[in-house]
């Protein structure tokens, strides 16, 4: 039986490499920066210190979702590297 070629790893491991892994991944950046400046933008109302946990807030935000990103698209590469080097050892062309 041959391999489906759109397939790149088993479907029930979630480490395929494709689109639909990566197409909630802008959303959630954006949620995440979006939580943590509205989260700053309130600590700064209650303590009169604005903008300065507004500011730390996008910090925290965009170093949270850049960390998401990266370690969602180092395990599909480590996920794919993985496929590669099986199909290798096997000798298999397809």
């Amino acid at each position: 039986m041959r391999d489906d070629p759109a397939r790149k790893t088993d479907p029930k491991s979630g480490d395929e490499l494709n689109v639909s892994n990566f197409a909630g991944a802008g959303i959630q950046f954006a949620l995440a920066i979006v939580f943590f400046l509205l989260a700053g933008q309130w600590a700064d109302r209650k303590l009169g210190t604005s903008p300065v946990f507004l500011l730390i807030g996008v910090f925290i935000g965009g170093t949270t979702a850049f960390y998401s990103l990266y370690r969602r698209v180092t395990k599909a590469q480590k996920a794919d590297d993985e496929r590669r080097k099986m199909k290798r050892e096997s000798g298999g062309n397809t």
